[in-house]
């Protein structure tokens, strides 16, 4: 990365004091477990066994849209934030096998406007009913003095459920494994910090038309985040790890699922990178290894399998690709390498 300081921190948000942070917050959750805990922390999904004699485990994840909604509040639209919202959830816990049962929202802004709310719902709604699942409830809590006039944040809770010898860590993983990647819909809901930094977050500069986007910059940065659950899950025994591309993109995400001792290599040029990422690296003059830090430039959600089963899955997922392989390595300070 250049020397300078990051420009994503620059822009508010440090991914190394994050996961500083992450460290440091380990030792007080582990006080806390017990045998039915799967898991620790830092996996895609919590993982809760029911019972010590139960094949049924528990998978769960929480979140929040994040400062995407300072878009959607620009641009007055907040019917599709509640779809980021779900559809990012979800694909947290179906990395571990886990198919989704109910989902539950927060939501927190300074003076309640029931349309806003209603239309915020709608897309909560939306992508539940897409997904199978039920919107079960929620909290919305009016809290003048702690958010500005006109923001809210939303945030969201899945429960799923797996069978114990279904769950899927990436523990099986081995060299020579191939890499496949599902395309992303865009940025999905992580870097809008720096994006905001680069652009704004005014209408104005939200409506901006760049020609190699083909519409608003706002229409593409609102784009909902995909979810992967229905495509996928007729391929869930053939693989053997996935990972969500979220918040630290390939570089953060995918270490999560390798073991020790193995590299995953991917070939950039193996898919497309989004108009939307080459346009924010020229304006915003973003270090080519910020980029793959900060977003998931193209990719949503990688998968690990076995050779045989490549063809398998392209089969059934047709835009799957294959975008690298499982590599040997006896370095333990790095997990990934983009070439």
């Amino acid at each position: 990365m250049a020397q300078e300081m990051s420009k994503y921190a620059a822009a508010g948000v440090n991914i190394d004091a994050g996961n500083e942070a992450v460290s440091r917050i380990k030792k007080h959750a582990r006080s806390t477990f017990n045998s039915h805990v799967l898991t620790d922390l830092g996996f895609f999904g919590g993982l809760y066994q029911l019972s010590n004699d139960s094949d049924k485990v528990l998978v769960s994840s929480v979140d929040s849209v994040g400062t995407k909604l300072k878009l959607a509040i620009a641009l007055n639209k907040h019917d599709t934030v509640g779809i980021d919202i779900v559809n990012h959830c979800i694909n947290d816990i179906f990395t571990c096998g886990a198919s989704p049962l109910f989902f539950m929202d927060y939501l927190a802004v300074a003076s309640l406007d029931p349309a806003q709310a209603e239309s915020i719902v709608s897309g909560l709604a939306f992508a539940c009913r897409d997904a199978g699942i039920a919107l079960i409830g929620g909290e919305t809590a009016e809290l003048p003095g702690m958010y500005a006039d006109g923001d809210y944040d939303l945030v969201g809770f899945v429960l799923g459920i797996v069978e114990k010898d279904r769950v899927i860590n990436g523990a099986g993983i081995a060299a020579g494994d191939i890499i496949l990647g599902l395309p992303s819909s865009g940025l999905h809901t992580n870097g809008y910090s720096l994006v905001r930094k680069i652009f704004g977050e005014d209408a104005a500069s939200l409506n901006n038309v760049y020609p190699e986007l083909g519409r608003t910059l706002g229409e593409v940065l609102l784009e909902p985040h995909r979810c992967y659950y229905k495509t996928a899950k007729p391929i869930l025994p053939y693989i053997k790890g996935m990972a969500h591309i979220t918040g630290g993109g390939l570089i953060e995400n995918v270490p999560r699922i390798v073991p020790d001792g193995l590299v995953a290599s991917f070939r950039s040029d193996s898919w497309n990178v989004l108009p939307i990422f080459e346009l924010i690296q020229k304006k915003g003059d973003v270090d080519p290894s910020e980029m793959y830090r900060v977003f998931n430039m193209g990719l949503g959600m990688v998968l690990v399998c076995s050779p045989s089963d490549v063809e398998r899955i392209k089969y059934d997922i047709a835009d799957a690709l294959v975008v690298g392989e499982v590599v040997e390595s006896k370095k333990l300070d790095y997990k990934v390498i983009i070439d």
